[in-house]
């Protein structure tokens, strides 16, 4: 009959040095790994004058909507994103110089009225369109004027295009459940 050998107990196994790794691993990837914070939308602000408000002509108020349910309204009127551009354009330029839109494009304001329930979304392609509605405007003055595109030409002459049509996005606070229209 075969005789059973005493089996030596097992051995424990060091966890310790296992933990240091494990410590290791998890500051590597804390220190390589880059963490993606949102930057919100640039725009540089005028220096703080205290001025009192002053009225602005509602011929010179382009006045645009987002309710809470991300229905964009241009004037009292339903409209959509793809619309926002060109009916911009058109209001600041004033190319058929009717009389209930500005004289000249330095007098135009965009007003930006959005609701508390707007989404971000919604609210930033709206913003977007208005802002490229402006630099296809300086692109075309600097083609105009200069021949050449807008961020060829130098910063004085930017600047000079600028003051002729200048970006005006006035917005106001958030309002709660914004009425339709």
């Amino acid at each position: 009959m075969l005789k059973k050998t005493n089996r030596r107990p097992a051995q424990p196994i060091n966890a310790g040095s296992m933990a240091d790794i494990a410590f290791l691993l998890l500051i590597f990837f804390l220190v390589t790994t880059t963490i993606v914070v949102d930057s919100g939308i640039a725009v540089r602000l005028p220096p703080w004058v205290p001025v009192d408000p002053q009225e602005i002509p509602d011929r010179n108020v382009l006045l645009v909507k987002i309710n809470a349910h991300n229905e964009l309204f241009i004037e009292n009127q339903v409209a959509s994103t793809n619309q926002i551009r060109g009916i911009a354009k058109d209001f600041i330029m004033n190319p058929a110089q009717l009389p209930n839109r500005p004289s000249s494009p330095s007098k135009a304001v965009v007003s930006l009225v959005h609701d508390r329930g707007t989404s971000y979304e919604a609210y930033l392609e709206t913003y977007n369109e208005i802002v490229a509605a402006y630099r296809e405007l300086w692109e075309n003055e600097a083609q105009r004027l200069h021949g050449q595109s807008y961020i060829e030409i130098n910063d004085s002459k930017k600047k000079a295009i600028r003051k002729t049509i200048p970006l005006v996005i006035s917005e106001a606070e958030p309002e709660d459940h914004l009425a339709q229209g």
